[in-house]
């Protein structure tokens, strides 16, 4: 394995054990994701969710991205779209989707956007920069529930290719705006 093959493998290792940290409220895997003085930087796209626009130190992005994250959402599920991403020996980018409820009143949320990450390569790999947008973020009424998560149990967790989670995206007029995003980011090879 080349050093290059090696870093690619040890990124896209750190992206998953971040998907699990913030699906599962799991806290202390972040600092075996990011360094001490990581920056997060939120960008939105949509206005049918709050997020802080970052957060600098990992005490911080735990905070925002973990512990009040969990406060609010539950059962969560974030997909990467590895099919869409790139790498490079201290950059990582994919596009991702969520699917998760809110654990005030049961509203699903499916929502998707990018991720793109910057690495330190110094000691240990660790991510030293996220930058998360958010392009779509779909508020689905309870009622929605087992239809959305019937369909998100089959999918491969946490990686998946676009392709298979279009063909198996269930046929609701109220997606087609994640549906056609993932859609033309997969048709266009646009991989930021």
């Amino acid at each position: 394995m080349t050093m290059v093959e090696m870093f690619v493998k040890r990124q896209q290792e750190i992206v998953q054990r971040y998907i699990c940290a913030k699906d599962k409220n799991r806290p202390e895997l972040m600092s075996r994701i990011f360094t001490v003085a990581a920056r997060v930087e939120i960008k939105m796209k949509t206005q049918s969710i709050a997020f802080p626009a970052g957060a600098v130190g990992l005490d911080a992005i735990t905070d925002v991205l973990i512990r009040q994250f969990s406060q609010n959402y539950e059962n969560v599920y974030t997909f990467c779209l590895f099919d869409s991403s790139e790498n490079h020996e201290n950059k990582f980018s994919c596009d991702w989707l969520v699917v998760m409820t809110e654990k005030n009143g049961g509203s699903v949320r499916v929502g998707c956007g990018s991720y793109n990450w910057s690495f330190d390569h110094r000691q240990e790999i660790l991510a030293d920069q996220l930058i998360i947008t958010i392009e779509q973020m779909i508020l689905l009424t309870p009622d929605f529930h087992d239809q959305i998560f019937a369909w998100v149990a089959k999918l491969p967790y946490p990686g998946c290719n676009a392709v298979e989670m279009l063909q198996t995206m269930p046929s609701l007029a109220l997606l087609n705006s994640v549906r056609n995003h993932i859609s033309k980011k997969n048709r266009t090879g646009n991989n930021s």
